[in-house]
């Protein structure tokens, strides 16, 4: 991400356009985050400040976080020195993560004061200070002793001291002659390493950017660069697209397959391919880290889960490795019986007290003679009779090693179908369904003491082929069964990829014939919404539900078929998403 000095400068100029602003509410909705209401001539917006280390933003937002039901104390004198304050200017630091914005506000005394709001996004520093008219620190976010090891000091009372100003070059300020010296001095070996040694405000991103636009590669070494012409052209070129990009900036980002932005930046991001223009700088921002944090609170959710359901496959798999262990042992189990002959044809030769038999293997073709362990409690018949029993025991233990090995290898097949569930789960409301299918299992017990409310069941994820036909994709294994065996008519069209875990996909034709893109469609959403999804050339089952069968005792979503024919699709999300109208729509 390009969260930079002039990437801030693009959001505050949309903040400034925002005209005759007032501070209506105040929120924290987190430790790190303040939320400002505001009201203006053409409507309200909300302002947030994020001045967590991992995650240091400022923008507009249309999100609604849930608050606290208490509001913490810092947010609570943001009400009293800010509710109602008039918001007069917005500066930033040179080539730095740090804005400052000042409020009209009415003081105690009911006299017209300046306060201001300072908004310091730079890595582990991040704070936000309330400052008085005299410049002195009312309070802070995170309040920073004398006797710490950081440089400035941050507690109410002290006098506000700006971050120390960036030495590096403005790139707005530098021309062709600049960007020779750049690459004839030395320095850094990369062109993007020594672009960021040298110029400030620009994040790494934004570095490599501009020596893949001048030298033709992010990994682009200055040593290569210095022949006369290509010297002269990348000093050309760095100065073009400084140029453009500071004083033309636009809000481009990258998106992953899934279609959740990965990058973002001021200029197009063309290092890992194409990219997309958002609407603003701050829907940019607000797109980016509103996804991020659900998905991160979804997956923080689903950790208990998932390490529950974790931990049952690692002791399924010790318990089967020791039962593989047991049942190898019994494939020899053959010479217990041939001992037992032997020692039954040998019983006139033990005497009293002897441990060791030694007599002649009949089983061999040279007769050898071996000796056979036996036991001196034991009458020779009795342990005789032991090498039977022993031979009898191996020979049930196989049979029931066998039946053991092969269930758990189900119960195996289904915990590793949960995780994969939780793993694609895209809502609260479906990590409850299968906690619900794990405790009806009883791999997880049910909390007695805490009641949950009741939710109405989550229907199967809807989607149409570009001819119209219904698509459902089902969203977990008891989802699964329901919609094969409940929901689908016999004449519809089953999908599933092959030998892996995954969603149960059903063609709504009701026995019509449908053409091959809509199967094709069904195919790829099938091998999305797989265990294999990432892949290419995933192979997808396709029949008729009333050839699917379930699995006798089987657990949920496992199911039998035999006649199907295989086609081989990509799952990619743009070729699932774009045609079928994958907005997820519900019955």
């Amino acid at each position: 991400m390009a969260f930079d000095a002039f990437y801030l400068t693009c959001v505050l100029e949309e903040i400034r356009a925002l005209q005759d602003v007032r501070v209506e509410k105040i929120h924290q909705p987190s430790r790190d985050t303040v939320l400002l209401h505001l009201k203006h001539r053409e409507g309200r917006a909300k302002l947030l400040f994020a001045a967590n280390p991992t995650a240091p933003r400022l923008h507009l937002t249309t999100a609604s976080p849930e608050n606290p039901p208490e509001p913490p104390m810092f947010c609570m004198l943001l009400r009293k020195h800010l509710s109602g304050g008039r918001l007069v200017d917005i500066s930033q630091l040179s080539m730095e993560r740090c804005a400052i914005f000042t409020f009209d506000c009415i003081d105690e005394m009911g006299d017209m004061v300046q306060k201001k709001l300072v908004a310091e996004l730079m890595g582990r520093t991040c704070n936000l200070y309330l400052l008085s008219p005299e410049g002195r620190i009312i309070d802070c976010l995170r309040r920073i002793g004398l006797d710490e090891s950081a440089k400035r000091a941050a507690l109410p009372g002290l006098n506000y001291q700006l971050p120390e100003p960036v030495t590096k070059a403005n790139p707005l300020d530098w021309d062709y002659d600049d960007y020779m010296t750049l690459l004839t001095w030395s320095g850094a070996d990369l062109l993007a390493d020594r672009l960021m040694d040298q110029v400030g405000g620009l994040s790494p991103l934004i570095c490599r950017e501009a020596a893949l636009f001048a030298a033709g590669d992010v990994d682009a070494r200055v040593a290569d660069l210095l022949t006369s012409t290509r010297v002269d052209q990348t000093a050309n070129a760095l100065e073009l697209f400084f140029r453009e990009h500071l004083t033309h900036p636009a809000p481009w980002y990258y998106a992953q397959a899934d279609g959740t932005p990965k990058q973002f930046a001021f200029c197009p991001i063309r290092q890992y391919g194409s990219s997309q223009q958002a609407e603003s700088f701050s829907a940019l921002l607000d797109m980016y880290y509103t996804l991020r944090d659900r998905k991160d609170a979804l997956r923080q959710k689903g950790q208990g889960l998932r390490k529950t359901v974790q931990n049952l496959c690692t002791r399924l798999r010790r318990k089967m490795a020791i039962q593989e262990k047991e049942l190898q042992e019994t494939f020899d189990r053959e010479r217990l019986r041939q001992l037992g002959d032997i020692v039954t044809a040998n019983i006139h030769r033990i005497q009293k007290g002897q441990t060791i038999l030694e007599a002649e293997d009949f089983y061999d073709e040279e007769m050898k003679i071996i000796q056979i362990p036996i036991s001196n409690t034991l009458s020779p018949q009795q342990n005789a009779a032991k090498f039977y029993k022993d031979y009898t025991r191996m020979k049930n233990a196989e049979k029931e090693l066998t039946r053991q090995l092969e269930l758990g290898e189900t119960e195996l097949t289904y915990l590793l179908s949960v995780l994969d569930e939780l793993n694609r789960a895209a809502s609260e409301q479906e990590l409850e369904e299968i906690r619900q299918e794990l405790q009806q299992g009883g791999y997880v017990k049910a909390d007695s003491g805490k009641k949950r409310i009741k939710q109405s069941k989550l229907p199967p994820m809807r989607f149409e082929s570009t001819d119209g036909v219904p698509i459902y994709v089902g969203r977990n294994n008891r989802q699964n069964d329901e919609l094969t065996f409940k929901m689908a008519r016999r004449d519809d069209i089953w999908l599933h990829a092959q030998k892996v875990h995954g969603s149960h996909v059903i063609i709504a034709c009701g026995g019509k014939p449908v053409s091959d893109d809509t199967v094709t469609q069904a195919a790829q959403l099938a091998a999305y919404y797989a265990e294999a999804t990432g892949g290419q050339n995933i192979p997808v089952d396709v029949t008729p539900v009333k050839q699917v069968k379930k699995t006798p005792a089987g657990k949920p979503g496992m199911v039998i078929y035999h006649t199907y024919r295989t086609v081989i699709v990509n799952p990619y999300p743009d070729i699932v998403v774009d045609p079928l109208n994958a907005e997820k729509k519900e019955q």
